[in-house]
């Protein structure tokens, strides 16, 4: 982990290799999408360190989050979720993972790949903006906000303008490394 600087969020140890070797980089893989998908809306209130710590759980529990499989959780597992300790157990979070792991699947049939249907919001080219303070770092912009009406539309919940501006954050979508990390240039 070195002397090297980093974004200011990036003080535990699970916080600083999430942040060295995946936040900001372009995801386009379509079960590490849906993934994302499910914990930013999980985190929802919560910091993101408490949910990389139970990432490994959520991974297990949700069957790898393959979105074929959640789309169809009967309320036996729904109640299995909520007693498990391991995962965030709050019923509304859970049954919006359900709710969008349909609507996943119907965008993926619409546009080919979820994929496709998020990277066209930035014209397949990440955004790079160029922020000096964790201060000038937005928690939503109109382009999060219009993602989230869209996802809205297609039946998606827990995708409110600063989840969907975190997405794009994680996915690589935007660049929102401080100037002085290393991980800016490197992702330029």
């Amino acid at each position: 982990m070195g002397d090297k600087i980093r974004c200011t969020w990036a003080k535990k140890p699970l916080d600083i290799v999430y942040h060295d070797s995946e936040w900001g980089v372009p995801l386009k893989d379509e079960h590490k999408l849906f993934e994302l998908l499910i914990l930013e809306g999980a985190q929802a209130g919560l910091s993101w360190s408490t949910i990389l710590q139970r990432r490994d759980a959520y991974r297990e529990l949700y069957d790898g989050f393959d979105p074929a499989i959640v789309a169809h959780y009967s309320l036996q597992k729904i109640d299995s979720l909520l007693q498990d300790a391991r995962l965030i157990r709050n019923r509304l979070k859970i049954n919006a993972s359900i709710k969008n792991a349909a609507a996943f699947i119907q965008v993926q049939k619409e546009f080919g790949s979820f994929s496709s249907y998020l990277w066209d919001y930035v014209n397949n080219k990440p955004i790079v903006n160029h922020w000096q303070h964790p201060r000038q770092i937005p928690n939503e912009t109109t382009l999060s906000i219009r993602l989230s009406r869209d996802l809205k539309k297609r039946g998606f919940s827990f995708v409110g303008p600063t989840i969907c501006y975190a997405f794009m954050q994680a996915a690589g979508l935007i660049n929102d490394h401080l100037t002085t990390c290393f991980r800016h240039s490197e992702l330029k």
